[in-house]
């Protein structure tokens, strides 16, 4: 009888220490997981930085401006150019037609008009 119960607790022990082995070796295994993970994160990260840094310097104000005129032929506009639109569909220019010119008059060469003050004595 004792030896059944000695070979029991021996056979208990032994089932133990392989669940320990087992349980530490799965540990070391996750253990490096994570490590590497958190390496891949770091290096991650970095990249992340450094393409952040490389965004902003390629949008600067000067860069965009040159590569609108040079690469899709954009220029600046101006009130000549720009036309505003009613709600009504109708368009009008942002700066009046400059009035047609007066045509020459056909009055003396010498005589000059009166000027007026506004002014009575």
């Amino acid at each position: 009888m004792i030896t059944r119960l000695n070979l029991l607790l021996l056979l208990a022990v032994l089932g133990t220490a392989m669940f320990l082995v087992h349980t530490q070796y799965q540990s070391r295994q996750l253990y490096t997981q994570y490590y590497k993970a958190q390496s891949e994160a770091r290096v991650l990260e970095t990249e992340f930085e450094r393409l952040q840094v490389e965004k902003r310097a390629q949008a600067t104000p000067l860069r965009v401006e040159r590569l609108a005129k040079e690469q899709i032929k954009m220029r600046t506009t101006t009130p000549a150019m720009t036309l505003y639109v009613r709600p009504d569909g109708s368009v009008i220019p942002a700066v009046p037609p400059a009035p047609p010119a007066a045509p020459a008059a056909t009055g003396t060469a010498g005589a000059r008009p009166a000027a007026t003050t506004g002014r009575t004595r």
